[in-house]
């Protein structure tokens, strides 16, 4: 095939999904094509049509789901056309897909090494020793580490990442020409979310494959991609080199994503989309972004606009104009808080017995750290570094090894069960997952009702009126279930919930991680707006330094159960000390695509069952040397680091971990 002809091309593609009433649209003529050896990013909100888009091409729609028309053309040939023999040949060996959440795409009866061997065995008949050998040796080339052991592991043993180095293993294992990356960092922190993609760029040059990376992730496009789709409600409305997007997007729903960003807030109110996507049961006419634009006209709703341009194509009769220059965020001046702690964390310990071979794993050691009423500290570290067992700890769903929890004056650690539940009337939990967080079988009306009644509150059909306002629902969400909401509602009802009782301090734990950029950008607003209506204090807990920052007041960096810098969040952000905090800075991917040196983390994350002596983060610093063997104390004043070498000073002479 010529180097300048498409792999894969869709022309005018329509996707219904049949429902007992009716038919979503899932996508409505859908056109687009990947050259050999090209990334093509596709970007958009939950129900855009991007997912829909790749399981089209896959052949892998859900229950009721059909391609309806148009052509999906792979290496010249019509898909749709072929036998079905064929068509489960080219996308069992010829494309691979990867998909979100590994751990649910992976069979967990099923070793590692199996699993990756499996498609060998299946379309090529390969023996059982070889299939081995060959999954083994693919796993060490996603960077594996002792791959041969992984190969004898089962899913659930593995950590988030190595289960993603194992979906891409098995999508890779039959040399596709094509890979569908479906949000494959989503889920992951921020260092291990830039060596998967990393991984797929070293791989994608390597195997000369293309590669359609699916994400709501601007910033992982922006640094990723040769060339961007921008879906809305079922279409394609903007498609254009990345570079161009990025720096100056056409199409209004485009524009209005880039602002939703927090790189972007420089210091002000993010920019929230109004509304939500349209219903894509009911028939529409015209743009189908107008409901929600600020540029709308009447002309925008006679007729549906077709995409117009040559490299850079829009749907938009009111384009814009182009993107300001991204420079350095401008943030309001640092507050000051004088007021005496509403709450004080002093070297809280927790640690957890290990049942097979004895031992214990060291979750927390030794963090303290105060957060005064208004303030909202930001808490932020990769996957198992402690700051969620933090957050536990915090609002008394658990008990601490050692140290103190002083909330409003009374350290929680020694509260018996009626006092702890007294106790969270002041503290309250905002979840990641607000759905798992809920009663499925409760409607709204009894989920908000049931703290209210726990704790003895009259008057709770006012209460939860004014809670309903005060988040920004209706009435009606009261009569509903849970399943019936889109996931920035769920959050607003998580939050309502939390504010129920009045508290003080309500700890965040990664609320707004699973959440679209517009979708994110209302809850964050939310919080900053509530927080101001009624003095309240957060504890922001997250992997992205980019929302925490737009969010936060001061930020306490954890590595492996510790503290290794606090202070003001414009310093520590922009002026990072400690070599970790300055690797999770650079590893957040932005739309930015100013060049500099980086820090890169390496590896995976010790063990907290047997952490390394002296400082934690030796083994994977690139300044280490043998005086990192010593534990450093937290020091400084306002901004404190953990670190014999703190960065904006010279690395020592010699490196040794």
């Amino acid at each position: 095939m010529p180097v300048n002809e498409p792999l894969l091309e869709l022309r005018g593609l329509d996707t219904d999904i049949a429902l007992r009433r009716g038919a979503v649209h899932a996508l409505d003529g859908v056109s687009l094509q990947v050259l050999p050896g090209e990334t093509l990013g596709v970007v958009g909100e939950s129900g855009s049509g991007k997912t829909m888009t790749a399981l089209s091409v896959m052949g892998l729609l859900p229950h009721g789901g059909r391609v309806t028309g148009g052509e999906i053309l792979f290496e010249g040939r019509d898909l749709r056309t072929l036998p079905p023999d064929d068509v489960r040949r080219i996308r069992g060996v010829r494309m691979g897909m990867v998909f979100q959440d590994p751990l649910t795409s992976l069979n967990p009866t099923m070793r590692i090494g199996t699993q990756v061997a499996e498609p060998l065995r299946v379309h090529f008949g390969t023996g059982k020793a070889e299939a081995r050998e060959r999954a083994i040796d693919m796993l060490r080339r996603v960077g594996m580490p002792r791959p041969d052991r992984i190969a004898d592991n089962y899913p659930h043993e593995l950590s988030g990442g190595m289960r993603q180095r194992v979906a891409i293993a098995m999508a890779l294992i039959c040399s596709p020409r094509l890979l569908i990356a479906d949000e494959p960092t989503t889920a992951l922190d921020v260092t291990t979310q830039r060596q998967i993609l990393e991984l797929i760029d070293d791989l994608r040059a390597e195997f000369g494959m293309a590669v359609i990376l699916v994400t709501h992730d601007l910033g992982v496009i922006a640094g990723r991609a040769d060339r961007v789709a921008v879906m809305y409600a079922g279409r394609v409305v903007e498609t254009a080199v990345t570079s161009s997007l990025f720096r100056s997007p056409k199409h209004r729903y485009t524009e209005a994503l880039l602002e939703s960003l927090p790189e972007e807030a420089r210091g002000e109110r993010l920019y929230s989309i109004p509304g939500l996507p349209p219903d894509l049961s009911q028939p529409m006419t015209g743009c189908r972004f107008a409901p929600r634009c600020r540029h709308v006209t009447d002309a925008c709703r006679l007729s549906e606009i077709p995409l117009s341009g040559a490299e850079h194509q829009f749907a938009c009769i009111h384009p814009a104009s182009g993107r300001a220059a991204a420079g350095v965020p401008l943030p309001s001046p640092a507050r000051s808080f004088s007021d005496a702690p509403v709450l004080s964390v002093r070297d809280l310990v927790k640690n957890y017995p290990v049942r097979r071979g004895g031992g214990q794993v060291s979750a927390v050691a030794g963090v303290s750290f105060d957060v005064a009423p208004g303030e909202t500290f930001g808490l932020v570290g990769e996957s198992g570094c402690g700051k969620s067992t933090v957050g536990r700890l915090a609002v008394g769903l658990e008990r601490p090894s050692a140290g103190q929890i002083v909330l409003e004056g009374t350290d929680i650690a020694a509260l018996t069960g009626r006092e702890r539940r007294r106790m969270h009337r002041e503290v309250q939990l905002m979840f990641q997952d607000s759905y798992a967080a809920m009663n499925p079988r409760m409607r709204v009306d009894a989920i908000l009702a049931e703290p209210l009644e726990i704790q003895k509150v009259g008057d709770r059909r006012a209460r939860i009126a004014t809670l309903l306002d005060q988040v920004g629902l209706s009435r009606q969400v009261l009569e509903r279930y849970p399943h019936e909401f889109s996931g920035g509602q769920l959050q607003r009802i998580g939050l309502a919930r939390a504010l129920a009782l009045h508290p003080r301090l309500i700890v965040g734990d990664e609320p707004v991680s699973a959440l679209d950029v517009s979708i994110q950008a209302q809850v964050l607003n939310l919080m900053r707006d509530l927080q101001k209506d009624l003095g309240l204090a957060y504890v922001f807990i997250s992997h992205d330094l980019s929302v925490v920052d737009y969010m936060a007041d001061r930020i306490g960096v954890m590595y492996l159960g510790k503290l290794v810098e606090v202070g003001p969040a414009r310093d520590v952000v922009r002026s990072a000390r400690h070599p970790y905090t300055q690797a999770l800075i650079d590893a957040v991917p932005t739309i930015s695509t100013a060049k500099r040196e980086r820090i890169a983390i390496e590896g995976e994350l010790p063990s907290a069952i047997d952490p390394p002596s002296g400082c934690r983060f030796r083994t994977r610093c690139p300044r280490a040397a043998a005086l990192c063997e010593t534990e450093p104390p937290l020091t400084g004043d306002t901004h404190q680091v953990a670190c014999h070498f703190p960065l904006r000073q010279p690395p020592p002479a010699t490196s040794a971990a």
